[in-house]
C-alpha cells in the first residue's frame, strides 16, 4: 500500500451529490457551467458543474452508438446529445456553452476527431479531449496506482506515479462480452441479457457466470501494469457496477482493488472537471 492510499469517501460523496441533481437539478446562478460528456459503448453521460464545480445537473441514456469504444452511429450519438443539452438546459433555464469529453486510453489519433465532432455538432464549444482513466482520476485522485475503466467495449488503463500519468492502455473486453455470456448462458437475446445484467438483484447469481470475463480484465491488468510500483487499483466504469466485481480484480491481481459506490458516474464528472473556458485548437 502506499502511505497516502486513496479513499473514496470524497469520491462517493461527489457521485451522490451527482445523482441527486440527475434528479432534482439546481437552478443556481452561476458565471459558467463546465459540461463532461461521456460516450460510452452502453450509456451516454453528460454532466453539468457550476463555477465553483459542483454537480447542478446530469442526465444519462442507454444507446448503441459507440462499440469498442468507437463511434459507429455519428448522427445518432449527434442527436443524443443534443436532446440531452437542450433538456438540460431547459431544466437549468440558460445556455450551456463549455464541454469537454473523453476517449479510452490511447485511442486520440483512431477516433479523437469523430469524438470533438460529435460534442461540437451537439451544440457545445469543445474545450477539453482526455481518456477516461486520466479523467476518472480526476474525482478518484490517486497517487500510486493503476485506474481500470472498465466500459462496454474495451478496458482502459492508466498507470498514476506521484499523481502523474506514466503509462496507457486499452484493450478489448468489456461489458459487451458480459453481455454475450449472459445471452449464452440464459438462452436471452443481447437487449435482454444486457437489461438482466443492470439489475443488481441478478449480480449474486451472475457474478459466478461472469467470473471468467472478469478474471479475463484481471489478466489485461496484470499484462499492463507488468513493471510498474502499482499500490492498489481503482475500478470504475459501467460495467464494474457488477457486485463483487473488485473481488475477482483483487484476487487475481494481488492487489487492493477499490470500488466507488457507482462506478458509472466517476468518469463523466471527471470530465466535467476537466472542462474550461478555452477553446481546444
Amino acid at each position: 500500500m502506499s502511505e497516502k492510499p486513496i479513499t473514496l469517501e470524497d469520491c462517493d460523496n461527489f457521485v451522490s451529490q451527482f445523482e441527486q441533481v440527475v434528479e432534482n437539478p439546481i437552478r443556481s446562478k452561476s458565471s459558467v457551467y463546465y459540461t463532461g460528456v461521456d460516450l460510452g459503448t452502453a450509456c451516454v453521460v453528460v454532466a453539468v458543474l457550476d463555477e465553483n464545480f459542483n454537480p447542478v445537473a446530469g442526465a444519462y441514456q442507454y444507446a448503441d452508438v459507440v462499440r469498442d469504444g468507437m463511434v459507429v452511429d455519428y448522427i445518432g450519438a449527434i442527436n443524443i446529445v443534443r436532446k440531452m443539452k437542450q433538456d438540460l438546459e431547459e431544466k437549468l433555464d440558460t445556455e450551456l456553452i463549455y464541454a469537454a469529453a473523453a476517449i479510452p486510453p490511447g485511442t486520440e489519433s483512431v477516433d479523437g476527431g469523430a469524438v470533438k465532432n460529435v460534442v461540437q455538432a451537439a451544440g457545445f464549444e469543445m474545450t477539453n479531449l482526455l481518456d477516461e482513466s486520466t479523467a476518472a482520476n480526476a474525482v478518484l485522485k490517486m497517487q500510486n496506482g493503476a485506474v481500470v475503466d472498465v466500459g462496454g467495449g474495451t478496458t482502459g488503463i492508466s498507470i498514476f506515479k506521484d499523481g502523474k500519468v506514466v503509462y496507457v492502455a486499452d484493450e478489448p473486453t468489456g461489458g459487451t462480452h458480459f453481455s454475450l455470456v449472459i445471452s449464452g448462458a440464459y438462452g436471452m437475446s443481447f437487449k435482454e441479457a444486457d437489461e438482466y445484467k443492470r439489475n443488481e438483484r441478478n449480480h449474486k447469481e451472475l457474478l459466478a457466470i461472469l467470473k471468467p470475463v472478469v478474471e479475463k480484465v484481471a489478466s489485461i491488468v496484470n499484462q499492463h501494469i507488468k513493471g510498474y510500483d502499482v499500490q492498489e487499483i481503482a475500478l470504475v466504469g459501467g460495467t464494474c457496477c457488477l457486485s463483487g466485481i473488485e473481488e475477482v480484480v483483487e484476487k487475481q491481481t494481488g492487489i487492493t482493488t477499490y470500488k466507488p459506490q457507482n462506478p458509472m458516474f466517476v468518469t463523466p464528472l471527471g470530465i466535467a472537471l476537466n472542462c474550461t473556458q478555452e477553446r481546444l485548437r
